[in-house]
């Protein structure tokens, strides 16, 4: 293993830190609709747990409504169970061949709520990064005790490691930063 792939290991693992927390960012419900609530929602279908993108077409009506469309009418009872069993604090109704989605208004409590949930969600992700650099470093110091370095190319490779530390935790802030603003606005 050489000081390039040490550093190019840190950097992708970084990366998929950061689009894990995207992914998780996504997860929480601002005060509008947005399908990617519904996403992780799983529907029973033909006797195994399914996700309800799988078995719907998911659209949004409306800035507060969100249209779930089953590819098969029978399956309207189960998904519209499956919604209300999911404890997103949605009611579904259905109509005709769609389920409506309506997404109350976030109380300032409840706003409060997720801007704690992002925070601690982009701390774990900090604290994965620092556990990149951390994995990099000691390679860095292994490579120099086998003798496949010189303490100097360890140096320059540990303080190129910490720039794309404080990078990630960079785009982490603003991406916690962009979240909490989605939140907060009313």
């Amino acid at each position: 293993m050489s000081l390039a792939d040490v550093k190019k290991n840190a950097q992708d693992r970084m990366a998929k830190s950061i689009e894990t927390l995207k992914a998780d960012l996504a997860k929480v419900r601002t005060g509008r609709a947005h399908t990617g609530i519904l996403d992780h929602v799983m529907v029973e279908y033909y006797g195994s747990p399914t996700a309800l993108p799988m078995v719907a077409n998911l659209t949004l009506v409306d800035a507060r409504t969100i249209g779930v469309q089953p590819f098969e009418k029978k399956m309207l009872s189960t998904i519209e169970k499956a919604i209300r069993d999911a404890d997103l604090g949605l009611n579904p109704s259905s109509q005709g061949d769609m389920i409506r989605v309506p997404t109350p208004p976030l109380t300032e409590e409840r706003r409060k709520e997720m801007v704690k949930l992002t925070k601690s969600e982009g701390e774990d992700a900090k604290i994965a990064v620092r556990n990149i650099r951390r994995d990099a470093n000691e390679a860095l110091k292994k490579m120099v005790k086998d003798k496949t370095a010189s303490e100097d190319d360890e140096r320059r490779a540990s303080d190129e490691i910490q720039k794309l530390t404080d990078k990630a935790v960079a785009d982490i802030d603003k991406l916690l930063g962009e979240k909490e603003k989605e939140i907060l606005t009313v």
